[in-house]
């Protein structure tokens, strides 16, 4: 049996007043964590930093980042039963979040909002929801 492809992608755990920051992209019912895919040769600290700017308008601090976790988990959207594979970190950022042109929602999601998540956010939210760092 050949195995798909997995997806490999990158996200950012950001936590304030005990909420995850996730955000909706424009044509999407599901709330995402922050991030997405490395372009060729970007490094994970250059692809996340690129993402979040495009995203929320504001910048990581290269210098902050420290791993979250390593997921993998099933890919949302992809009924060939696709995987994905995430690499998340948590990093300080300067400015005022504010949604970029391709996303229409940002949102702070407590772990009971995990129904309106793709796996990898379920997987996140409870992760948190079990360290106490989010309601």
């Amino acid at each position: 049996m050949e195995s798909k492809p997995y997806i490999d992608s990158l996200a950012w755990i950001l936590i304030k007043d005990r909420r995850l920051l996730s955000v909706r992209t424009t044509g999407k019912r599901k709330f995402y964590l922050p991030g997405g895919k490395r372009e060729a040769g970007e490094s994970d600290v250059a692809a996340l930093c690129r993402e979040v700017r495009e995203e929320l308008g504001v910048e990581l601090d290269p210098m902050s980042f420290s791993l979250f976790s390593v997921l993998h988990e099933q890919a949302d959207g992809y009924a060939d039963g696709r995987r994905v594979h995430m690499t998340a970190y948590t990093a300080r950022h300067r400015g005022e979040l504010r949604p970029g042109r391709e996303i229409a929602e940002a949102r702070w999601l407590a772990a009971a909002d995990a129904g309106i998540c793709p796996p990898a956010g379920k997987r996140v939210l409870s992760m948190l929801s079990e360290a106490h760092r989010i309601d």
